[in-house]
Order: C-alpha cells, then sequence, then structure tokens
C-alpha cells in the first residue's frame, strides 16, 4: 500500500463544498473519488484536511489518498487532471509514508478573505469577493483582531458545535490590508471550526464600520454565546491557501 499527498485547487462557486453528500453530486470530494476510483479500479477514498463550505474556494486544499501500489506521480497528476471539470485542478501528486492523513496531520490553515469595497462590484472578480461597499476603519478592525489572536474558546464564532469536540482553537495571526478599492483578510492558525473564519470576517466588519466595539468582540469570546459575535460573512470571499505540516 502507498500513501498519496494530493494538492489541488478549486473554484467553489457551482459546488456544494468539500465533503460528498448523498443527494448531489456537485462535491469536491465527491468527484475526485469517483475519477480517482474509476482509475484503480476499486474504491478509493479521499481524506481532505478540512471542510470547505459551498461556494469557499481553495488555493491549494491538501487530501490523502492509499493506493493498493506505487504510481507514477505526473502520469498520475496528468491522468486525474483529464478527467476533471475545469474549476478542479490537482496542483500535485506526492508520496508520503504510510500513516500520513491530510487531516490528523495537519499543523495549521492559512486562510484568505477577499472584499470588494467599491461602490459596484468588479466584473472581473466578483465571484471571489464579498461586496461590501461601506466605510470601514481599518484601524478599528485591527483593535479588535488582536482580541481574537492567541489561544481561545471560540464556541461564540461557530454554526455548528459538535458534541465531545473542543471549541478551542489558536490563531497566530490576522493581517488586514486595505486599498482604496479591496481588503484582504489573512488568517492563520492551529485549525477553524465549521464558519469560523467568516463569522470572524462578519464581526470585524461590524468593528470596522462602528456596529461593535472591542469589548463586544470581547464579550463574545468570554461567553462563547453565537448571537453575541457578527453575521456570517458570503462564501465567495473565502479562500483556503495554505495546509501547513510538521
Amino acid at each position: 500500500m502507498r500513501t498519496y499527498k494530493l494538492t489541488i485547487a478549486y473554484d467553489g462557486s457551482r459546488f456544494r463544498g468539500w465533503q460528498r453528500q448523498p443527494d448531489t453530486e456537485l462535491t469536491i470530494q465527491g468527484i475526485l473519488e469517483s475519477i480517482l476510483t474509476e482509475l484503480a479500479g476499486y474504491p478509493v477514498e479521499v481524506n481532505g484536511s478540512g471542510r470547505t463550505d459551498g461556494g469557499v474556494h481553495a488555493k491549494a486544499q491538501v487530501a490523502s489518498v492509499v493506493l493498493s501500489g506505487k504510481i507514477e506521480e505526473m502520469q498520475y497528476r496528468s491522468e486525474i487532471n483529464q478527467r476533471l471539470p475545469e474549476d478542479i485542478r490537482v496542483l500535485s501528486v506526492e508520496l508520503m509514508k504510510n500513516g500520513f492523513h491530510a487531516r490528523k496531520k495537519a499543523h495549521g490553515k492559512h486562510y484568505e478573505y477577499t472584499i470588494d469595497t467599491r461602490k459596484k462590484p468588479c466584473v472581473f472578480t466578483r465571484k471571489y469577493a464579498y461586496h461590501y461597499p461601506e466605510q470601514i476603519d481599518v484601524t478599528r478592525m485591527r483593535e479588535a483582531a488582536r482580541v481574537l489572536i492567541g489561544k481561545h474558546d471560540f464556541a461564540a464564532f461557530t454554526d455548528r458545535i459538535e458534541p465531545g469536540k473542543s471549541t478551542v482553537r489558536e490563531i497566530y495571526d490576522i493581517v488586514i490590508n486595505a486599498t482604496d478599492e479591496k481588503m484582504v483578510i489573512d488568517y492563520y492558525g492551529s485549525g477553524f471550526m465549521y464558519h469560523m473564519v467568516r463569522i470572524l470576517t462578519g464581526t470585524l466588519l461590524e468593528a470596522g464600520t462602528g456596529k461593535r466595539s472591542t469589548a463586544q468582540v470581547q464579550k463574545a469570546l468570554d461567553t462563547g454565546v453565537r448571537q453575541q459575535a457578527g453575521p456570517l460573512a458570503a462564501a465567495n470571499g473565502l479562500c483556503l491557501t495554505e495546509v501547513d505540516y510538521k
């Protein structure tokens, strides 16, 4: 048996997310498993580093697969890409030590959230940026972001708490860069829960527009109550940029 690491890019616009679902064929995992199973002649399971929501994009999602024997990586990548739709692409295939698992071995993740702040959305980037044409105070956003950096219980910043699962995560850094027409928020952390980055973004945007104080952001952390945090920002602005491994 051989374990391989796949690095995958996709435009999530028309998909219902990463995770396979019984009622649709429009998932990244489901499409990949179908193609890899066809190539192998036996069922192949694709394990991603994590789930991305419907409409969320990825520049470098990572997945692991176990095959019955060794393959030629470049040829295998080419054969997969020939069968994939044009909005999914396998960027690399790499042989790993057996036991590698894309989710369990992940050390950290980098997400990028793009916001279009101009009055009318850009024609060419509208599928990849959240249109938010409001006056934003970046200094206030950065002040609120500093409260969120570190190891905390982020129960208020998810829409799904799974029984028995910890809601403690560590955010290594939040970097906010803005121009007259665009803002990009980079999130670096140990891992992120369901909707977490999008809720963090909605919270920071409210801080930037004066609808929420830094003290209120701190209160959301302290209470763990979802209603104390901000709204869920749109999926199309979010992109998984990198997954780190030790």
